[in-house]
C-alpha cells in the first residue's frame, strides 16, 4: 500500500512580538517567572494591522507551493482549520484560494475547499480528511493542502491573555511523503464539554481549571483507545511525543499522565517501586476520593524520578521549543510541536528516518486524537528549508501601549483597522486591504 502523509510543511508567524517577562509581567505587576516557568512562555507572536487568518494562511501556502514547485493544478483539495473564522458561511479556504490565484497561473476551480472546526483538534481532523480522500482514490493524482491558521486572542484582562499567539502552518498531504507517513491506527477520546467555547463571540469563555481536567481526561481516553487498536505502548517505541500545546506548562501535566499510563504493569513500574512504590490500584481503596488522592501523591513522586525526567527531557521537552516563543496558535499548536521535534533532531544530528512520533492532538469541547507517524527519508531537507528562526528574530517588539492599540485593531466589534499604522512593512506577502461591497474582507499581494 502506497504510504500517505505530510510531504511538505511551511510556517508563517505573526510579525509582532509581545515580550511576556519584560513587557507583559511588569504591567500586570507579576513576577516574570509566572510566565517563563509557570506557563513556560517567553514571547507571543501577534498579527500586524494588515495581517489576519487569511493572510497568514495564504503566505504559508504560497511559500510551500513555491518551494515545492507546485501550481494550482497540483492541488485537488484545500482545507483550512481555524477557530478564528470571521464568516459563518464562506470558508476561509475560498479566501486563501482567491489570494493564491492572484499570483499563480491557473486556478483552483476543480479543487474541493472546506473549513474544519473543532477547536484546536481541527487541523489534525483536516489531515485525516485529506488522508482518507487520497486513500479512497478520489484525488486523481493530486495532493491536498491543509492549512491551520488562528489569531488566538483573549479579552483584555482574561487569565488566558498571556498565552495569546498568531500564526499559520501549511502542510501538503500526498502519497510517498517526505516528512512523515501517517499510520492507520488512531485513538479518540470525545465528550460534550463546555470548558472553552465562543458562542457568537470572538473571545473565548474559559473555565480554566475544568479545561485542564477535560484536556487530561480526553487524552487518557484517546491513549486507551489507541492502545486498543495498536497494542500496548512501550517507552522506547516512539522518539518524540508532540502534544497539543496551548502553553508548555499544560504539556508537562499531560506528559506525566501519559508516562504513568504507559509504565503501568511493566518492568519500568517495578523498577521504580523500590523508591516510590507501585501505582495505586482503585480496588485497594475504600472510595474514589481516597484513590484519586493516592494517585496525585504518586504522580508528585513520579515526576521527581530520574527515569521520568530523562524520558521527558528526551521525548517531550524538545517539542516545546517554538511554542515558548510564539504562544498558543490553536489549530496549529500540535503541528508546531511536530516541527520543533524535528528541528531538535537536526540539532542533535539524529538520523531519525524510520523512527516514530506519537502525536497527541486536542480540541476543547472536547476531543483528543492520538496517532503514530513514521519519519520519512526526506524529512531533514524539508525542515531545514524553513526560515522560522529568521521570522521570529524579525518580529517587531511591542511596547505595552502599542500592544493595546493592535489588540483593539483585531477586535471585530471595535473595527479600528486603519486607525493604527502598521508596525512593519509588508514585503512579498498577502495583506488585508479593507472591505468589499458585501462587507467581505479584501486582500492583495504586495511585492
Amino acid at each position: 500500500m502506497t504510504p500517505v502523509g505530510i510531504d511538505a510543511v511551511e510556517i508563517w508567524s505573526g510579525k509582532l512580538k509581545l515580550d511576556l517577562p519584560n513587557t507583559f509581567a511588569p504591567e500586570k505587576g507579576d513576577d516574570p517567572a509566572k510566565y517563563t516557568k509557570g506557563l513556560g512562555l517567553t514571547d507571543s507572536s501577534f498579527p500586524d494591522v494588515y495581517e489576519d487568518i487569511v493572510t497568514m494562511a495564504a503566505n504559508a501556502a504560497k511559500r510551500l507551493m513555491d518551494r515545492e514547485g507546485l501550481t494550482p493544478a497540483d492541488v485537488g483539495r484545500i482545507d483550512v482549520a481555524t477557530e478564528s473564522a470571521f464568516d459563518h458561511s464562506k470558508p476561509v479556504s475560498t479566501y486563501v484560494a482567491g489570494c493564491l490565484e492572484s499570483v499563480y497561473d491557473g486556478d483552483f476551480t476543480h479543487a474541493n475547499k472546506g473549513e474544519r472546526k473543532f477547536a484546536c483538534v481541527a487541523g489534525t481532523q483536516a489531515i485525516d480528511d485529506a488522508y482518507n480522500w487520497i486513500r479512497a482514490g478520489r484525488n486523481r493524482g493530486r495532493a491536498a493542502l491543509v492549512i491551520t491558521t488562528d489569531t488566538a486572542l483573549y479579552a483584555r484582562g482574561d487569565p488566558g491573555e498571556a498565552t495569546q499567539g498568531a500564526g499559520a502552518v501549511a502542510m501538503l498531504v500526498d502519497e510517498d511523503p517526505s516528512i512523515v507517513e501517517l499510520s492507520t491506527a488512531q485513538g479518540y477520546g470525545s465528550k460534550d464539554e463546555t470548558d472553552f467555547l465562543k458562542p457568537n463571540q470572538q473571545f473565548p469563555s474559559v473555565d480554566g481549571k475544568r479545561s485542564m481536567q477535560v484536556y487530561l481526561s480526553r487524552m487518557r481516553e484517546a491513549l486507551e483507545d489507541y492502545e486498543s487498536v495498536a497494542g500496548d505502548l512501550e517507552l522506547t517505541e516512539f522518539r518524540y511525543a508532540p502534544f497539543h500545546t496551548p502553553f508548555p506548562g499544560m504539556v508537562r501535566k499531560a506528559a506525566l499522565l501519559a508516562y504513568r499510563h504507559v509504565i503501568r504493569d511493566t518492568d519500568h513500574e517495578t523498577a521504580l517501586a523500590e523508591d516510590i512504590g507501585r501505582q495505586p490500584r482503585e480496588p485497594d481503596f475504600e472510595d474514589r476520593e481516597a484513590y484519586e488522592a493516592a494517585i496525585r501523591d504518586y504522580m508528585d513522586e513520579l515526576k521527581t524520578t530520574e527515569p521520568y525526567q530523562h524520558w521527558y527531557d528526551d521525548t517531550v521537552e524538545p517539542t516545546l521549543g517554538l511554542s515558548r516563543s510564539v504562544g498558543n496558535w490553536y489549530t496549529s499548536s500540535v503541528h508546531v510541536a511536530r516541527v520543533s521535534a524535528l528541528r531538535d533532531a537536526i540539532a542533535r544530528d539524529d538520523a531519525l528516518v524510520g523512527d516514530t512520533l506519537l502525536v497527541a492532538s486536542y480540541g476543547s469541547g472536547a476531543q483528543a486524537e492520538i496517532h503514530a507517524e513514521t519519519v520519512c527519508e526526506g524529512w531533514r531537507t524539508g525542515i531545514e528549508a524553513l526560515d522560522i528562526d529568521a521570522q521570529l528574530d524579525a518580529r517587531y517588539d511591542l511596547s505595552w501601549s502599542e500592544y493595546e492599540d493592535v489588540h483593539d485593531v483585531h477586535e471585530y466589534d471595535k473595527d479600528l483597522g486603519r486607525d493604527v499604522e502598521a508596525f512593519t512593512v509588508p514585503d512579498g506577502e498577502f495583506v488585508f486591504t479593507g472591505w468589499g461591497r458585501m462587507n467581505e474582507r479584501t486582500y492583495e499581494y504586495v511585492e
